[in-house]
C-alpha cells in the first residue's frame, strides 16, 4: 500500500473557474479517507486528479514515493470504483473480474487465483454466480463485482467515487458494512468520495469536508461532529443538522447570556473567557437537535436554560420524534423520545444543554467554541 499526498493542488477549467483551490492533504498508508461535501464542491475532481483522469493545473500529487502528475492513469497503480458500476454487459461475473488482469497479460493460473480470492471475499464465489451476466444481478451484486474488479488488481490505492449512490437505502447500509469489512481485511489505502455525511461518518478513519473547491476541515468523525471549525461544517455534519440561532451576547451581573427577541440563555462559567470578546456583538448559537429537551424530560431544567417555543410540525420517526419549533426570529428542531406528548401549535417549554452549545462569529462563521 502507499500514502497519497496532495501539495497545493488546484484545478481550473477556465481563467475564471477554479474547481479545486490549493488543496493540501496527506492520506496515510492503510487509511480510509472520506471526501465529503455538497455537489460541486470539488471532491470528485480531486479524486479524478489522483486517479489521473484529470490533469492538475497546479501543485503536486504523490503516490507512495513518486510524483505522478505526468504519469498516465494506467501506470499509477490505483484502482477506481465508479458510481455507475461500469460493467461489461456481455461478459460474465468471472470475465468482468478477470478482464483487467488479462489486459495486463497475467498468467491464466494467477488470474484464476486472484478472481477466486476476490469473489470469495465479496460473497460472489459460487460457480453459478460467476457465470451470471450483469443483467441477472441485483444492484448490490453489481456493485460487488465493480469492487471485486478493483480488488483483483491489488493496487497501491483504492479510489471510490460515490459507489453507493445508485442503491436503495437498505442496500446502502449493507454495502457500507461490507466496505468496512473489506478495508479491515485488506488493510489498504482507500479514498472514498460521497455527498452523504452519514456514509462519511460511518466509513472514514478521517473525513475531509470540502466546500467551493477548498478543504474546510480534516478530522476523525467524532472530533468533526463535536468540534466543527466553522458554521458550514457544523451544519453539514449531523442528521438532522445542527440548529443555528442568531442573537447577541450580553452581560448582566457578571453572567453572560445569549439573547434574542424571545430567547435568553445563560452561558456556563467555563465559556466566559472565550465569549468575552464578543460582548454586545451578534453571534450564532449552534446546538444539535438531540441537545434540546422537553422540560418535562430534562434532567436540569433551570429557568436560565429554558425557553418557550411554539411547535409547528411533528415528524414521527418511530423511536423518536423531531419537533420543529420557533421562538421569536429563530426556528429550530428538537429530537425527543416518542414518549413526548407534544402536539402541533402548542407552546412548549424546552431546555437547552448549554454544555453542548457552539458559538460562531456572525461576521465570518468561524467557531468561537
Amino acid at each position: 500500500m502507499a500514502t497519497v499526498i496532495l501539495k497545493n493542488v488546484s484545478k481550473s477549467y477556465s481563467p475564471t473557474s477554479l474547481a479545486v483551490k490549493n488543496v493540501s492533504l496527506e492520506v496515510e498508508d492503510k487509511e480510509f479517507m472520506v471526501l465529503v461535501g455538497p455537489s460541486g464542491c470539488g471532491k470528485s475532481t480531486t479524486l479524478r486528479m489522483i486517479a489521473g483522469l484529470e490533469e492538475a493545473s497546479e501543485g503536486e500529487i504523490v503516490i507512495g514515493d513518486q510524483i505522478v502528475n505526468d504519469v498516465p492513469a494506467k501506470n499509477r497503480d490505483i484502482a477506481m470504483v465508479f458510481q455507475n458500476y461500469a460493467l461489461y454487459p456481455h461478459m460474465t461475473v468471472y470475465e468482468n473480474l478477470a478482464f483487467g488482469l488479462k489486459l495486463r497479460r497475467y498468467p491464466p493460473r494467477e488470474i484464476e487465483r486472484r478472481v477466486q480470492e476476490a469473489a470469495e471475499i465479496l460473497g460472489l464465489g459460487s460457480p453459478q454466480m460467476l457465470k451470471r451476466r450483469p443483467k441477472e444481478l441485483s444492484g448490490g451484486e453489481r456493485q460487488r463485482v465493480a469492487v471485486g474488479r478493483a480488488i483483483v488488481r491489488k493496487p497501491k490505492v483504492f479510489l471510490f467515487d460515490e459507489p453507493l449512490s445508485n442503491l436503495d437505502a437498505k442496500l446502502r447500509v449493507q454495502m457500507r458494512m461490507e466496505l468496512q469489512k473489506l478495508h479491515n481485511r485488506l488493510q489498504c489505502t482507500m479514498i472514498y468520495v460521497t455527498h452523504d455525511q452519514v456514509e462519511a461518518l460511518t466509513l472514514g478513519d478521517r473525513i475531509v469536508v470540502m466546500k467551493d473547491g477548498t478543504i474546510q476541515q480534516v478530522s476523525d468523525p467524532v472530533n468533526l461532529y463535536e468540534n466543527p471549525c466553522n458554521r458550514f461544517v457544523a451544519g453539514f455534519i449531523g442528521s438532522p443538522p445542527m440548529n443555528f440561532l442568531t442573537g447577541k451576547i450580553i452581560v448582566q451581573n457578571g453572567d453572560y447570556f445569549f439573547q434574542d427577541k424571545a430567547i435568553k440563555l445563560r452561558l456556563l462559567p467555563q465559556h466566559h473567557a472565550r465569549i468575552a470578546p464578543y460582548r454586545d456583538r451578534d453571534v450564532t448559537l449552534g446546538i444539535r437537535p438531540e441537545d434540546i429537551y422537553d422540560k418535562i424530560f430534562a434532567l436540569d431544567a433551570r429557568p436560565e436554560f429554558t425557553i418557550t417555543a411554539t411547535v409547528d410540525v411533528l415528524e414521527v420517526m418511530g423511536s423518536e420524534i423531531f419537533l420543529y419549533l420557533n421562538a421569536g426570529n429563530n426556528s429550530f428542531v428538537a429530537r425527543v423520545s416518542n414518549q413526548d406528548a407534544a402536539v402541533a401549535n402548542q407552546d412548549l417549554q424546552v431546555v437547552f444543554d448549554m454544555s453542548k452549545a457552539h458559538f460562531f462569529d456572525a461576521r465570518d462563521d468561524k467557531a468561537i467554541f
